[in-house]
């Protein structure tokens, strides 16, 4: 296949390619096992153990959540890849168990940011964040984006100055978007500049050091800040329940 060659094979992203693909079908398929878990544990008494095939996994009575599973595979993966360096096929081979072992880890990115198991509550959402962000970047990377924009072919006298200055201002951009409480199109904004300064240039959200700051004299700019966010988060909140399956006050996964 010469387009797969020219286009991933040649620039360098054919692991990357498949690191996204697995990425992503790991997480519907998680997600579609967590769902009927979830499901067939409404119809049990407390401490029943399921049965059948697809089922929680509990080794000596603890019940092991499938980040440990990414954890690990993300783990060996890391290691092999030090220490072979492997070209195609491998590096295909590696770059989709990596994606494999992210999806894991990174659908129960809430349980270890809060340190319980919220995996169905509303903090479960950022799971949901998580494997958003994740995704973009690896689109953006994947189409040949570089932080801030600047291309390693940039050469000359002028790039001396002109480059170096540059990043010094978008990342003033980002650090500004994310002082604002907007993390997600901070980070998007290292390899979209244009996210960040969308960020950096609206309100900030209620509860960020900026908002604190700034609004804090600034009723009518506050009261913007509450009310935008709060319509915001309503329209996010649908997207991950379309993604994520709908928040409740149960917890599991």
């Amino acid at each position: 296949m010469t387009w797969y060659r020219e286009w991933f094979q040649e620039t360098g992203r054919a692991g990357l390619l498949f690191m996204l693909v697995f990425f992503g079908l790991t997480f519907v398929l998680t997600r579609t096992i967590t769902r009927s878990i979830r499901a067939k544990g409404r119809g049990q008494e407390p401490g029943e153990v399921s049965q059948g095939l697809v089922k929680d996994v509990h080794i000596g009575g603890v019940h092991i959540h499938h980040q440990v599973w990414g954890i690990l595979v993300i783990l060996i993966v890391a290691m092999l890849e030090f220490t072979y360096q492997p070209h195609s096929p491998w590096v295909e081979v590696l770059g989709g168990l990596f994606g494999i072992g992210a999806a894991l880890t990174l659908d129960e990115f809430a349980l270890w940011l809060h340190m319980e198991d919220v995996y169905w509550t509303s903090a479960g959402r950022k799971s949901i964040d998580a494997v958003v962000v994740a995704i973009v970047l690896m689109c953006a990377l994947l189409l040949g984006s570089t932080p801030f924009g600047v291309s390693e072919t940039a050469d000359g006298p002028d790039s001396l100055v002109v480059v170096p200055g540059l990043i010094v201002v978008l990342l003033v951009v980002v650090l500004i978007c994310i002082a604002k409480g907007k993390l997600v199109m901070g980070l998007l904004g290292i390899f979209v500049p244009l996210v960040a300064i969308v960020g950096a240039l609206r309100v900030a959200r209620p509860g960020s050091m900026w908002a604190r700051r700034r609004y804090s004299t600034r009723p009518a700019r506050m009261a913007k800040a509450v009310d935008r966010d709060a319509r915001h988060e309503a329209r996010m909140d649908r997207v991950r329940d379309v993604l994520g399956g709908r928040a409740g006050t149960d917890a599991g996964g």
